[in-house]
């Protein structure tokens, strides 16, 4: 591999353009193809000419729900459309993985090699921050729980408020009937 193929990115600008679609972490073939130095007409051309390569789980196409879902999270003007005139191709890790073996330039190679590495250490710090989310998770359930007794204590003590102010009430009142001399 030459010198000159061999282009490092900032994980930073790798990170920005990870986009989550359907419950996956994904990226668009627009922004692929810019990281390989290629046009996204071409990228698209040897995804469809190697089709078999990409299931489902790899690959698919944003739906126009999705696009203008996903469109909406930027605040862009219409005439810009985020650059997407059509729906993307969106790319799971394995898919960006598969792009190695379709687009057999050194920089694709090397941007691969980059791009699984940061997915690798989204994953690992998705991993290293799981507990974490359980025990914030364990913390809000036992809230929750806390939250439901407290409504029955306070139910309890309107209850013993009411009796009180009744028997008050009832102290304070002439008593009627046959008295005793």
């Amino acid at each position: 591999m030459g010198n000159k193929d061999k282009v490092t990115v900032a994980e930073e600008v790798i990170a920005s353009r990870i986009f989550k679609v359907r419950g996956q972490n994904i990226m668009l073939d627009r922004d692929l193809a810019d990281l390989f130095d290629v046009k996204t007409k071409v990228l698209k051309q040897a995804v469809r000419r190697n089709i078999n390569r990409f299931p489902e789980d790899f690959m698919f196409e944003m739906t126009k729900e999705e696009l203008e879902d996903w469109r909406s999270q930027f605040v862009t003007s219409k005439s810009d459309r985020k650059g997407l005139r059509y729906a993307p191709f969106c790319f799971t890790e394995q898919g960006v993985t598969m792009l190695s073996c379709v687009l057999k330039s050194d920089r694709a190679i090397s941007m691969n090699i980059q791009i699984i590495r940061i997915f690798v250490k989204l994953r690992q710090m998705l991993i290293a921050h799981k507990d974490i989310l359980l025990k914030l998770e364990e913390m809000e359930n036992r809230l929750s729980s806390h939250d439901d007794q407290i409504v029955v204590l306070f139910e309890h003590l309107k209850r013993l408020l009411e009796e009180n102010v009744a028997r008050k009430e009832q102290l304070g009142r002439k008593k009627i009937g046959f008295k005793k001399k």
